[in-house]
Formats: structure tokens, sequence, C-alpha cells
């Protein structure tokens, strides 16, 4: 068996596909392609095209990666069951992990940083939800702690925000739906009855 041709694909700019005797065989990135070193002419036997398919297929799945952390922020365990659920093998997927962790695209402690920032901006709460939130997607206890801290998290200041923007709301102006509304967003009922009395 032969690579008799190596063409750019129209649809997909930075794939490559391959064809082994006149037939299109696999594709690879451009990236990939230029680490696997494989040119028109060069002979194949079937354990070698089965590795080139098998590269080409993680490849694609690389590419899938690629995509999940740039649409938004992701921590390290979701990549990890998104990559599980595409039928990655452990191997695969660790390697892809080392991978976005080295190039910057994967970094639970910048994730840390940032959820907690954009949730005091935008959906204030509290610490003790901040801390469950950020424990269901497996981020490190120490990487929470310190975004927290250095975020100079204030819990009265983020509950007053809290209760400000749910006055606006019809439904809150009752302090018994605010007082329950603001329990399930982690806060303490000493904590809501004092910050209630400090409204009125």
């Amino acid at each position: 068996m032969k690579i008799t041709k190596i063409s750019q694909q129209l649809r997909q700019q930075d794939r490559y596909s391959v064809f082994v005797d006149d037939k299109y065989a696999f594709s690879l990135s451009e990236q990939a392609l230029l680490e696997s070193k494989i040119t028109s002419g060069i002979e194949l036997d079937a354990e070698q095209l089965a590795s080139f398919k098998q590269l080409s297929a993680d490849d694609k799945l690389y590419a899938r990666a690629l995509r999940y952390v740039a649409m938004r922020p992701r921590t390290t365990w979701e990549v990890e069951i998104y990559l599980q659920r595409k039928g990655a093998s452990s191997e695969f997927i660790n390697q892809t992990i080392k991978k976005l962790h080295r190039i910057g695209l994967l970094d639970d402690q910048a994730y840390a940083h940032s959820f907690v920032r954009d949730r005091q901006a935008l959906r204030p709460t509290s610490k003790r939800k901040l801390l469950l939130e950020l424990k269901q997607k497996h981020v490190a206890p120490e990487f929470v702690t310190a975004a927290i801290e250095e975020a100079e998290f204030n819990e009265q200041d983020s509950l007053q925000a809290l209760i400000a923007k749910k006055r606006r709301q019809t439904k809150y102006a009752d302090d018994t739906k605010l007082m329950q509304y603001l329990a399930r967003q982690g806060y303490s009922y000493s904590d809501i009855t004092s910050a209630l009395q400090r409204e009125h």
C-alpha cells in the first residue's frame, strides 16, 4: 500500500485528506500531519495504516476537546468527563489534559479565580454556595480558598447586593419568599435576618 495523495480539505482547511492507493483513507490536522512526517509516496503495511487511522481518530477528538474548552473556561474534571463520554481511552485523556494544561487552555486555579470574580459581579451568592459549586466541578479546595481570599469576598456585601437585586422582582417583595430564596443560595438564617433588618 502506498500514500498516493495528500490534499487540503475544502470545508475544513486546517485538515488534510490522505489517500492510500488512490482511495481516501483518513484525515489529519496540519499539526498532526507535520508531526507524523507522512508524505506522498511512502509505503505502508496494514499495521501502519491502522496506526495512522487511530492517529486520525485521536486527532479529531483532540480538535473537539479544543473547541470544548474554547467555548468557555472548563475544569480538568469537566474535560475528563467530556472525553469519557466521547469514548476516549484513559491514556488519550491523560495526554490531552497534559497538553491543554501545557498550552494554557486548562487551569483549575485560574478557573476558580475567574469563577468567583464573575459570580460576584453577575450573580452574587454566598461563600458556602461558591464552595459547593466549585466542589461539584472537582476544583481543588486550596484553589477555591485562595480565589475567595484573593477576591476579598465579603459575604455581607454579597448578601446585600443580592437582596437589592431580587427586590426589583415583584415576587420577592414578600420577605418570606426572599428569605427562602436566600437560604437556597447558602446564606445563614442569622445573616439573612440581619441583612433584612438593615434594609428596613
